[in-house]
């Protein structure tokens, strides 16, 4: 039965990490990696990178971690993947890469997102950084926004010699990986910062505090400032509110806010200024992993709290190891469950939620069961602070002020899955600003491939 079973993962306590923000996995040692490696059958048809929405050479780095070449594994990771730290730790592998694993059949499959992580993090250790290109082509390239989808166009466009400048709206680099994901999860300093400077390394400039649309628009870019093309990875930053009565009370945040003063701005640290709601008793409306880790960072700042979702278990959208985290540490979930209301006081704060209870219908058209209300079942439950996790969707600001751009009826921009061209000749767009809200590696995905279609696009106007 020898190799069923993974190497186990160490982990804070329950009780004492839902009191700190400090990263709730450890990751593997040096013996541990190499212990897990040597459970690869390193096949040769390697199904496991079918499931990479990056198409990083699995086998290959897996093979240089059991021979200990932990440099030679980063630099075969890093042909594929800008941010190894970052997905080792917040990829969902279990429905990827791991997902695919041959291991997985009979046993637990390799744990291929612990083992990239391990890689990423001992280069981070040793200095060891992704190397550059040789020398410069002559273009210039825009990219809007620095979360993982213009880190990883950038970084790619990077590599292929290209004079890349990314604009960050905010004022640290990072888009969603710096504001969205909590600490606990992915730390800002030692990962997401780290990360950032090996896309720097790589040759990238990136100009903070710059809002596209506002300060200056697309057609300026390419008109007056002379760069050939540009690649749109703004995001989704608009959150989505339910439309019931009393959502417009003190004490109600959409998912987005509370966790971008957390987490950006640090609110959870003793000395910042930037202030958040110590709520006692906090609802959280979503089933999501944005929902987790609104959860959770409440649950941290010293709250009971609730995760009300209109589904059951099975139906949730979280990562099960992030509904297994929370379950951990003592957050409640109320299932089958729907706010129809959030009750304010006199004062216009809230002071409650009325609820209807729900059951599982005829499946909808994506095929998952839809909830439908049960007559009669509305309670209400005592809380001072909601939070509303439902989704964001793309702000309109870059679509609304450049010209010939198409966006659908959900405001997301209209483009190519594979190359990410839009409407607009010579730019290009993906991830979230495309999608809708979605995980990063998709974003790296969308980023990789607009890369490689504003390649193409610039190497053809050079013939």
């Amino acid at each position: 039965m020898e190799g069923l079973v993974r190497v186990p993962v160490r982990e804070q306590e329950p009780k004492v990490r839902a009191t700190n923000f400090e990263e709730v996995c450890y990751g593997y040692n040096e013996e541990e990696a190499v212990a897990e490696a040597s459970r690869c059958l390193n096949c040769k048809n390697a199904q496991c990178m079918k499931g990479c929405p990056v198409s990083i050479n699995i086998p290959a780095f897996i093979a240089q971690v059991k021979e200990h070449n932990f440099e030679e594994a980063y630099h075969i990771i890093s042909e594929s993947s800008a941010l190894p730290a970052v997905c080792g730790r917040v990829c969902p592998q279990e429905s990827q890469c791991e997902g695919k694993c041959i291991r997985g059949f009979k046993g637990d499959p390799v744990a291929i997102g612990k083992l990239e992580r391990f890689v990423a993090d001992w280069a981070r250790e040793h200095g060891i950084k992704p190397k550059k290109a040789e020398k410069l082509n002559g273009h210039k390239v825009a990219v809007i926004g620095s979360g993982p989808a213009g880190l990883t166009c950038a970084g790619d466009l990077a590599k292929l010699g290209y004079d890349v400048t990314i604009f960050e709206a905010l004022h640290r680099a990072g888009g969603v990986l710096s504001y969205g994901i909590p600490e606990f999860r992915l730390p800002k300093d030692k990962v997401v910062a780290a990360e950032v400077e090996n896309v720097k390394a790589l040759g990238v400039d990136i100009e903070t505090n710059v809002v596209i649309g506002k300060s200056v628009k697309i057609d300026e870019l390419m008109e007056k400032e002379g760069f050939e093309a540009v690649f749109i990875g703004s995001g989704a930053g608009l959150p989505r509110f339910m439309g019931i009565p009393g959502e417009q009370a003190n004490g109600v945040f959409s998912a987005n806010e509370f966790l971008t003063r957390n987490n950006l701005m640090k609110a959870f640290e003793e000395g910042y200024e930037t202030p958040i709601s110590h709520g006692k008793k906090v609802v959280v409306v979503g089933g999501g992993n944005v929902a987790m880790d609104a959860a959770r960072t409440a649950l941290r700042l010293g709250a009971e709290v609730h995760i009300v979702y209109r589904r059951g278990e099975e139906e949730l959208p979280a990562r099960k190891e992030e509904v297994h985290h929370a379950k951990e540490e003592g957050i409640i979930f109320d299932l089958l469950q729907n706010p129809t209301e959030i009750l304010v006081d006199e004062n216009g704060w809230v002071k409650g939620v009325r609820i209807i209870k729900m059951e599982l219908g005829e499946p909808d058209a994506s095929g998952r069961r839809s909830p439908v209300e049960i007559p009669g079942s509305e309670y209400e439950m005592d809380c001072d602070t909601v939070i509303m996790s439902l989704g964001t969707s793309p702000n309109p600001l870059i679509s609304s002020t450049t010209k010939g751009l198409e966006t659908n009826r959900r405001k997301c921009i209209v483009a190519t899955e594979d190359t990410g061209a839009t409407s607009k000749d010579g730019v290009y767009a993906g991830g979230d600003a495309v999608t809708g809200a979605a995980t990063v590696i998709l974003a790296m995905g969308a980023g990789k491939a607009a890369a490689k279609g504003i390649d193409e696009y610039l190497s053809g106007k050079n013939n």
